[in-house]
């Protein structure tokens, strides 16, 4: 009669049955995960939503969004250039896909996917976003951010003084929207941001104040797809300038 090893018993080496029926099973799982392992064939978090394509629902997408204790409104996105719109557009760069690439001079922030390809967003460029340039890491994200306004502004508008300490709350009225993912080199904060904003209408324009805008359902999409240490660059100068 022939022994049954339990599951954590290791089988002699001249039981060939139960060796070639773990092979069996363990051929079989690698055969079984291979599909789901080409499911996410584009870098970035796990369980990210799926990428737009041709079928997709901007309806849905720019829908009103509950967001813990917060509802960010509905975006009339019809009413803006179809190239504003959250999409998967040819791009050409040496940088490795799950990079982004920040355009400030044509209102578009890339995030790579690889093979040419990389995922769109239009943004509002504000006067902060034209002041710095240059390779970061994405070192902190916030969900819901509180802000504090910069000194120069204080000074412009003394009224903002309060917030300074302990900055203005979150919500529906705060600048730097949903979301906000802040952009480090090294130890120093660059003070750069890629932010919501309660400014839709500003999309695709250069605004007075900010760094780098997103609309809310943008900001909150991007902000669960990339991780911390995301490398970011903010182009020094148009892209098409010499095209």
């Amino acid at each position: 009669m022939k022994r049954k090893f339990s599951p954590h018993e290791q089988a002699p080496a001249g039981d060939g049955s139960l060796i070639a029926r773990r092979s069996f099973l363990a051929g079989g799982l690698l055969l079984a995960a291979a599909p789901l392992a080409a499911c996410q064939t584009y870098p970035g978090l796990p369980d990210q939503a799926e990428l737009p394509d041709e079928e997709f629902d901007y309806a849905a997408a720019y829908a009103a969004l509950p967001d813990g204790d917060v509802t960010w409104p509905a975006i009339n996105y019809k009413k803006f250039d179809r190239k504003y719109w959250r999409q998967v557009v040819e791009y050409k760069t040496r940088e490795k896909p799950g990079t982004i690439i920040v355009d400030p001079y044509n209102n578009f922030l890339y995030w790579t996917l690889g093979n040419k390809k990389a995922l769109r967003y239009g943004i509002g460029v504000g006067k902060a976003g034209f002041a710095w340039s240059g390779d970061a890491l994405i070192r902190v994200k916030r969900e819901h951010p509180i802000w504090r306004p910069p000194r120069e502004m204080i000074a412009r508008k003394p009224s903002l003084e309060r917030y300074w300490e302990k900055g203005y709350p979150a919500g529906l009225k705060n600048p730097l929207g949903a979301r906000a993912m802040d952009l480090w080199q090294g130890s120093t904060d660059t003070l750069y941001r890629i932010h919501g904003t309660n400014q839709p209408s500003s999309i695709g324009k250069n605004v007075s104040s900010g760094c780098i805008r997103m609309w809310q359902q943008d900001v909150i999409d991007l902000f669960n797809r990339v991780p911390l240490r995301t490398k970011v660059i903010v182009l020094s100068k148009d892209p098409d300038a010499d095209a």
